[in-house]
């Protein structure tokens, strides 16, 4: 049986909160950037709404480059940029900033993918009836990519939370954080079997809650 003192458990439980905290914000942050770049990577195509070729080849070099790269050396190459941005290395907040960097270029590629599997008679039906760029992009293309979009945003979810445990091996904060220092460094079983129970309860909570979401976008 797993007994914890007060003062595990209030670290468990302030784990829990700092790596909500981190999938929170990086994901907030990874739309705000890798939305828009998923939808210029689609519109600059080749045979798409505004093909750019030079646009298109180095955006999408740019965004495979940054996913080719693993995590864990992503995180430990972003060090110096990190505490430029947020002024230390350790914790919650300076671990976001590499979740963003990795998340951005996967999010963007998702958008990508979601916009190319709209209906193309949709698209034309709104051209021919004179709607403008962003009027296709905001009230057609994303609209319609909508269900698609939000499946994304749950596997993004997922996966921002599996690399903030990682973060854990550099003092990012979090359940990783627990899992390391007290599970592995302390050979504490218990605590890594309870950190690990828990980051698998909220990865479930992710899924259920937002395919439950997904399902109620999807009107088709």
């Amino acid at each position: 049986m797993l007994i914890l003192d007060a003062t595990m458990l209030n670290t468990i439980w302030t784990g829990i909160w700092e790596t909500i905290y981190m999938v929170f914000f990086s994901m907030l942050v990874t739309y705000i950037f890798g939305l828009p770049l998923g939808v210029i990577l689609f519109v600059t195509d080749k045979g798409s709404l505004y093909p750019n070729r030079v646009i298109n080849l180095i955006l999408g070099f740019l965004v495979n480059v940054f996913r080719s790269i693993p995590f864990l050396i992503l995180l430990v190459l972003l060090l110096p940029f990190t505490r430029l941005v947020v002024g230390t290395t350790l914790g919650s907040t300076a671990t976001i900033v590499p979740l963003v960097v990795s998340a951005i270029p996967f999010v963007a590629r998702m958008v990508e993918s979601s916009l190319k599997e709209v209906d193309e008679g949709v698209i034309e039906a709104a051209l021919s009836m004179g709607s403008n760029w962003w009027q296709l992009i905001t009230k057609v293309l994303l609209p319609e990519a909508k269900p698609s979009l939000s499946v994304g945003a749950v596997i993004t979810s997922v996966t921002v939370l599996g690399y903030s445990a990682m973060a854990g091996f550099v003092g990012g904060g979090g359940l990783g954080t627990i899992a390391i220092n007290y599970g592995y460094y302390r050979y504490d079983n218990n605590i890594m079997l309870i950190t690990v129970a828990v980051i698998v309860i909220i990865v479930q909570l992710i899924q259920v809650v937002g395919m439950k979401l997904v399902e109620k976008i999807d009107k088709r």
